[in-house]
């Protein structure tokens, strides 16, 4: 609650920003003029059934998030500050249910009524680079943090960002902590999310070079102490044909070794991914196949607190940019290959532009766990022998006009189906989310 309380200060705070900058900085204009701030209203109604006599998850909460950006002052270096005010509010949740990741589960096992967070980046300007020191939402493909529920997870560090060529993009960063959707403080941990083991410190470089329009290659890099190094490499390549036709080819490879202590133990895997599209009008079609090539499976970012009761524990990060991470599952087990079949259709040839309907089927076989040694976290999750299957279904509608221009809803549902050696079982995931931005200034 003193959470809570202390972010209904920081709302007024940060809407009157704007004047305070105004009234003591004649001159810099651009500080406000170019300053912005977004609200995000999020409702999320979650249910994943399992099998085997396995709890289910069930909650419906609302999520409401506020970002404000300024701009910089002038001069050569400029100066300026980003800042945000989220809060979690439980609709309906029991604790018979939990495990959800859109609330706290407090002590006793019950749902918190509700929870919030609030965070600001220093940022510096020169020329076409940023760089930003505090807390913020990284997003590249081996150091990112996610906006999967109904708030987001935020990380504390440093971050580069230079586009000082219109073809070349760069990042780099330094990061020490990270938040998880239900954690409040700003200094949760860092983790390996499969193998459930804490890095003191994260840090990456990389960036984008688009040679052509549609054609790009992206190379990164990163180093969690004593977890691993990764590096990550994507070819991408879109070609417009006649007659709104355009077709897709995406290549990735990421490479993961171990490093210093080794606390998850010695990995030498090496991950590849390849999807292709075509799209003919309001048609698209995509078939994705995916190969772990190691004895352990494709691990990537986990964030938040160091709980070893497991009521809330560490989250899933998004620096996983692999064709076949689906609804539920990543099809990242040791040795595993797997396949994609998807198919998209617009619906604004019927008069409902924003109307759209996602269908895809996913299948991973030849997981193979024995190669794990005893002592390793990764041991126990896989047998000699796994395969699984999950289909999604999603339907998803954009207001494209009105008062209400950008409030979209989508349907989301998974089933995923699994043998006895894959580890996560049969279950039904459904999700109804509605999302309303609204640009305050």
């Amino acid at each position: 609650m003193r959470a809570f309380r202390s972010t209904l200060f920081l709302i007024p705070a940060l809407l009157a920003m704007p004047a305070h900058a105004a009234a003591a900085a004649e001159g810099w204009g651009s500080v406000v003029e170019d300053s912005q701030l977004k609200l995000l209203l999020r409702n999320s109604y979650f249910n994943r059934s399992k099998e085997d006599g396995r709890a289910d998850q069930r909650d419906w909460t609302q999520g409401i998030n506020l970002d404000f950006a300024s701009g910089f002052t002038p001069g050569t270096l400029g100066v300026g500050l980003d800042a945000f005010v989220y809060q979690g509010l439980k609709l309906d949740a029991s604790a018979s249910k939990t495990g959800t990741r859109n609330l706290p589960v407090h002590d006793d096992g019950e749902p918190a009524d509700e929870y919030a967070k609030a965070g600001a980046a220093l940022k510096l300007r020169l020329s076409q680079s940023e760089l930003k020191v505090g807390e913020q939402r990284p997003d590249t493909p081996v150091f990112g943090v996610s906006h999967f529920r109904i708030v987001p997870q935020t990380a504390t560090g440093l971050s580069l960002r230079s586009r000082e060529r219109d073809d070349l993009e760069l990042q780099a960063g330094h990061f020490t902590s990270a938040t998880s959707p239900v954690t409040t403080n700003a200094d949760g941990d860092l983790w390996a999310v499969m193998a459930g083991v804490s890095t003191p410190r994260a840090d990456y470089a990389g960036g984008t070079w688009q040679w052509a329009p549609g054609h790009s290659l992206a190379l990164y890099g990163s180093k969690f102490e004593d977890l691993w190094y990764q590096g990550y490499a994507n070819l991408s390549s879109r070609l417009v044909l006649q007659a709104e036709r355009e077709a897709g080819l995406n290549l990735t490879l990421y490479r993961t070794t171990e490093t210093g202590a080794a606390r998850a133990g010695e990995i030498d895997n090496l991950t590849l991914g390849a999807s292709s599209y075509l799209k003919l009008g309001d048609h698209r079609f995509l078939l994705g196949l995916q190969k772990v090539r190691g004895d352990t499976p494709f691990d990537y970012l986990g964030v938040g607190d160091n709980d070893r009761k497991g009521r809330n524990g560490n989250d899933q990060g998004a620096s996983i940019w692999l064709p076949n991470s689906a609804q539920f599952s990543d099809f990242n087990g040791p040795h595993e290959r797997s396949w994609q079949v998807r198919y998209d259709y617009s619906f604004a040839a019927w008069g409902l532009p924003g109307s759209s309907l996602m269908v895809r089927y996913i299948q991973g076989d030849q997981i193979d766990g024995r190669g794990i040694p005893t002592d390793s976290p990764y041991a126990g999750r896989y047998g000699d022998d796994g395969a699984h299957q999950e289909t999604n279904v999603e339907l998803r509608y954009v207001l494209a006009s009105g008062p209400a221009k950008g409030l979209s809803f989508r349907l989301r549902q998974a089933w995923h189906r699994a043998d006895s050696e894959q580890g996560s079982g049969d279950l039904d995931d459904f999700r109804l989310i509605t999302d309303y931005p609204l640009g305050i200034f």
